[in-house]
């Protein structure tokens, strides 16, 4: 028998696992909106058993009536707190997607498994967007915080790696095309399947966004 809170023990789960991806999982709108429907569920049953005592109960002259609040106060509260931290999990990889210069484009078309339903939570079949609307607008809305960001110190690129690179010049392969890129020793054409010998720094980028590999 499902017991209050199982729903939002699952979204804990699902949290828990996109921690561990390099990707975003999709989002699960079914599991979501059946977590609020608990909570208010559980609001409505709570305002019921206060209704009788019109404002004047006595916790301690209706034990049974305290507890089943109580209870049912928890539920709400930790259901509350499963649903800010499923959201939170997933703010900070949208975060950590943007500085590592992803594209709303890729994530909003991955391919999914199974429906989302709200019984195992499992990915469907087909290609859906694996972020919410509200999650597309805000991946797009950080972005542009962080290009207004960067854009006060041009010289500089704040997304690259913190580690000092081993070589300065290294080998890479086009994964997709890429279009023209300008460095410091001219313009380079990155067509697919082809390879340059380019300095790390012009390419940091386009090696974390998925245009090129290292090789190596």
């Amino acid at each position: 028998m499902p017991m209050y809170g199982d729903l939002g023990n699952k979204l804990v789960q699902h949290a828990k696992r996109t921690q561990n991806l390099s990707h975003l999982p999709p989002y699960q709108t079914e599991l979501v909106r059946a977590v609020a429907r608990e909570i208010r569920d559980l609001d409505k049953d709570v305002a019921s058993l206060l209704e009788p005592f019109q404002g004047s109960f006595d916790p301690s002259a209706e034990q049974a009536t305290a507890c089943t609040l109580l209870v049912n106060h928890l539920s709400m509260r930790r259901n509350k707190r499963c649903l800010l931290a499923y959201h939170r999990t997933r703010t900070d990889k949208l975060e950590e997607l943007v500085w590592n210069g992803a594209d709303i484009l890729d994530l909003a078309g991955q391919t999914t498994g199974a429906p989302r339903g709200v019984t195992d939570g499992n990915e469907g079949s087909g290609t859906t967007s694996s972020l919410s609307p509200q999650e597309e607008d805000y991946f797009r809305q950080f972005g542009d915080l962080l290009a207004l960001y960067k854009g006060q110190w041009t010289d500089i690129d704040l997304t690259g790696s913190l580690e000092p690179p081993r070589d300065l010049f290294i080998d890479v392969r086009v994964l997709k095309d890429a279009g023209e890129i300008q460095t410091e020793y001219g313009a380079i054409n990155l067509t697919k399947n082809s390879q340059f010998y380019v300095r790390q720094g012009d390419v940091e980028r386009l090696i974390a966004q998925g245009y090129l590999q290292k090789l190596g």
